[in-house]
């Protein structure tokens, strides 16, 4: 079995929900994560969970996001998770590509997903453009501070000292479609010499389609095909792929055993 450890379902339409998730299964994606950009989606992360058993949620607020509305408190980031299908916070972190919020709003809405993580001790997960400096700055603030949290970069594209030294502090890696792209091979290379114990795998669903299906509209079946060259890449079977990080997602995700 394969997880999708993260996706947007509530992107894709009432209508094709069920068929998306049937697709998914085909392909032998048994779980997939569904994740939180604004704490006004909460209750459709939420419901989609619940009505769904292959599907959880995480509650939080996207770095370009964090500009629309008031940040949330730790205790609001905090009692959202206090959901049984809420499984991890964010996704949070700093988008310096996009800016689309002073920076300093995006730092100040990361600290404070750290120290909901802290507090719940549910896994951060993290997005990081063009910002790796700072996004390592305030991991280690935050942690030298607040104490260890649990925590994953998804969609990795950064350079190779945010993912050597995220290792370092405890962090996973989760690998997109972004793996498949032919001009992708130094983040190949990258996750060539992450350890098999901390790999994951995702969509980021509807975004960011892997070959052979690039530029087309993502979602979770297709995971499978950045498994596939992940697996390459590691130089295992597809199938101990599969297995390996799917065993990496319930350690990391523990709530979701």
């Amino acid at each position: 079995m394969l997880v999708d450890s993260h996706c947007h379902l509530d992107y894709f339409t009432e209508a094709e929900i069920e068929d998306i998730l049937a697709r998914a299964a085909a392909a032998g994606v048994g779980r997939m994560v569904t994740i939180g950009v604004r704490m006004s989606q909460a209750e459709t992360v939420k419901a989609l969970a619940e009505r769904f058993p292959q599907v959880w949620g995480t509650v939080g607020v996207h770095p370009q996001s964090v500009g629309e509305a008031p940040l949330p408190t730790v205790e609001e980031i905090v009692s959202a998770t206090q959901h049984p299908r809420i499984i991890g916070i964010g996704e949070s972190g700093l988008d310096y590509f996009y800016d689309k919020a002073p920076r300093a709003v995006q730092q100040e809405g990361f600290r404070r997903h750290i120290r909901a993580a802290q507090a719940t001790q549910l896994p951060l997960v993290i997005h990081a453009r063009d910002a790796d400096e700072d996004i390592l700055a305030l991991l280690k603030e935050e942690k030298g501070q607040g104490g260890d949290f649990p925590f994953l970069l998804h969609c990795f594209s950064s350079g190779r000292k945010l993912a050597e030294e995220a290792l370092d502090l405890g962090g996973y890696v989760s690998l997109s479609g972004i793996l498949t792209f032919p001009k992708s091979q130094e983040i190949r290379d990258i996750a060539r010499d992450v350890p098999m114990e901390r790999l994951l795998v995702e969509t980021d669903s509807p975004y960011l389609a892997p070959v052979p299906f690039r530029g087309k509209r993502n979602e979770p079946s297709y995971v499978a095909h950045t498994a596939r060259v992940l697996a390459e890449v590691k130089q295992v079977s597809p199938e101990e792929l599969a297995r390996i990080t799917t065993e990496n997602f319930f350690r990391l995700f523990q709530k979701a055993r």
